[in-house]
């Protein structure tokens, strides 16, 4: 018999890129064999070397584009090959809006009974310094001197708000002129972790998050001194104690070192107090639209009642609670849950009320033991999507309106093909919350 053929780790091919996967990678055939190749695209001819060989498929490097898409552009970032926040950057923008499309759909395709037609991606005007939070981990370099995993220098980041950036390299900088000790993942030795920078887009207003192995920083009051002469919109300084050896960025106990702990931020006409630890969505422009779309499709009216699982700081139940007669919203993180009644308060906002607990349980007590039948519900669950029973306590109170927003499509349409059944999906329109 015929010898199969197989790819061979380290060696050279030639080959045609048929699609985009998920991640936006090329994906080739060698004899039947799948292979992804980072950074082509669809229809280019391509010279790879492949990198890796596994039972079921390979992965490839580029080593000369042949015959280049006419998507294809030069990418305008210096680290974008070797810095994993993108992986888009060297295709149009609005190739990408497209590409990002077309995976929505062939979930939808494959996966509902509804073949519905997605609607087209809503993007940016302006894709660029989107980013409202920042997190920077900092390290040794193989000499042993201090840098901000592998970690790489960061120079001019196309995703991330300017100021982050520079106010980064300023503690750093600093950090290096006090001589203060830096995390040594291997030793699980040295003080600073990480530098978290959150920015209130409309209000400028900034915190600064020291994440820190330990809880004494030596020099403390000069360093804040000059952090707040030198950037005067930085609002609150957080020391964030992580003492675990894990890969988790932040941990539980936060001290705040100057200002309250919180900064404000403005989304619409609402004002939202922002927490170290609590979610806000990192693409403020993007969440406009996305939260007015979402309100929109819900058509609320003054006498719904209406559930919002999955809350977060209340952002989207404030939003919804100006249109509704009574708001509920369900969220697990118990600093978030406070966040939001304080959000309500800022903002004269009596008619909401927040539970803190899993969406499970807290949905199970408020339909079957408080008997409070929603009109209208809007979840927002993370990636893993919804769970058996939330679904199933939706089902039975059927609630006249969902609206479903998602960070991961995959679980959104398996979720929506749980109610296909009792449901009509009306809409289906994708945000481009990250873009490249």
């Amino acid at each position: 018999k015929d010898k199969i053929r197989t790819v061979e780790k380290n060696k050279e091919y030639v080959v045609e890129i048929i699609y985009n996967g998920f991640e936006g990678e090329g994906i080739a055939k060698i004899y039947g064999y799948t292979i992804f190749v980072p950074n082509a695209i669809k229809g280019e001819k391509v010279k790879i070397l492949i990198v890796k060989v596994l039972s079921s498929h390979a992965f490839g490097k580029i080593i000369e584009v042949i015959e280049a898409s006419k998507y294809r552009v030069e990418s305008d970032c210096s680290t974008y090959k070797r810095c994993g926040g993108c992986n888009l950057r060297h295709i149009k923008y609005e190739k990408t809006l497209e590409m990002k499309q077309n995976a929505v759909q062939s979930l939808v395709n494959k996966t509902l009974n509804n073949k519905i037609k997605v609607s087209k991606v809503v993007g940016m005007e302006n894709p660029f310094y989107y980013r409202n939070k920042a997190q920077y981990p900092v390290g040794l370099d193989k000499n042993g001197n201090n840098r901000t995993h592998e970690i790489i220098q960061m120079q001019d980041w196309k995703i991330q708000h300017k100021e982050s950036e520079k106010i980064a390299k300023y503690i750093f900088d600093l950090w290096n002129k006090e001589k203060l000790s830096i995390y040594n993942e291997t030793t699980g030795k040295g003080l600073l972790r990480h530098i978290v920078i959150k920015i209130g887009f409309k209000t400028n207003e900034i915190m600064c998050i020291l994440v820190v192995n330990g809880v004494d920083i030596p020099n403390e009051a000069q360093i804040i001194e000059q952090v707040v002469n030198r950037f005067p919109n930085v609002k609150t300084i957080v020391k964030n104690i992580n003492t675990k050896n894990t890969n988790v960025i932040l941990g539980k106990e936060n001290i705040n070192i100057y200002g309250d702990g919180t900064i404000s931020d403005k989304l619409g006409n609402l004002v939202f107090k922002i927490s170290p630890l609590s979610f806000y969505q990192v693409n403020p422009v993007q969440t406009e639209k996305l939260y007015s779309i979402g309100v929109e499709a819900a058509k609320i009216t003054n006498d719904d009642v209406v559930f919002d699982l999955y809350c977060g700081i209340g952002t989207i139940s404030l939003f919804m609670a100006q249109y509704a007669k009574k708001v509920y919203g369900v969220e697990i993180v118990e600093q978030a849950v406070e966040m939001a009644k304080e959000n309500a308060k800022i903002n004269g906002i009596d008619n909401v009320d927040f539970f803190a607990g899993d969406v499970e349980h807290v949905l199970d007590d408020l339909i079957n033991r408080k008997k409070i039948i929603p009109d209208v519900v809007m979840i927002d669950p993370p990636r893993k999507g919804l769970d058996k029973k939330s679904i199933q306590n939706l089902l039975s109170v059927a609630p006249k309106r969902l609206v479903y927003i998602s960070c991961n499509p995959a679980t959104l349409v398996r979720d929506l093909a749980s109610f296909e059944d009792k449901y009509e999906i009306k809409s289906i329109t994708p945000v481009d919350m990250f873009p490249f």
